[in-house]
């Protein structure tokens, strides 16, 4: 498991950081979709990771949302994510909500303070 749930961890951070990258652009230059699929993908990857490290298994049809409840039966401080700010989090990752720039940021938010939230857990680097 040490390898799939570091492999987890560093697709998050390269996710994060392309869609981190997609949003220094000008408005009218940002690719929402690319900054949408890859907010909800590191979301998903930390969250994999997490669990995978405590020794449970992941599925691909998993939501953040379940991947969240799940991590949360492990660590009750991970209540304090908050997915409200993405329309499919039951569902399994959807780019159809992404179409505005305020919206992505908003998912990009959400992704960035999962990863702070790990940092601060100093599960990642």
């Amino acid at each position: 498991m040490d390898e799939i749930h570091k492999s987890h961890f560093n697709k998050a951070k390269d996710q994060l950081l392309i869609a981190n990258e997609e949003l220094f652009k000008p408005k009218e230059d940002v690719v929402t979709y690319l900054v949408c699929k890859n907010s909800q993908s590191a979301i998903e990857n930390n969250l994999k990771g997490y669990l995978t490290m405590r020794g449970f298994e992941t599925h691909d049809n998993e939501s953040m949302e379940g991947l969240l409840n799940r991590c949360v039966s492990l660590n009750s401080k991970f209540k304090n994510i908050d997915l409200n700010a993405i329309d499919c989090k039951a569902t399994k990752i959807d780019s159809r909500y992404c179409n505005e720039v305020s919206k992505v940021s908003s998912c990009f938010e959400t992704a960035d303070s999962l990863d702070t939230f790990l940092k601060q857990l100093k599960i990642i680097d």
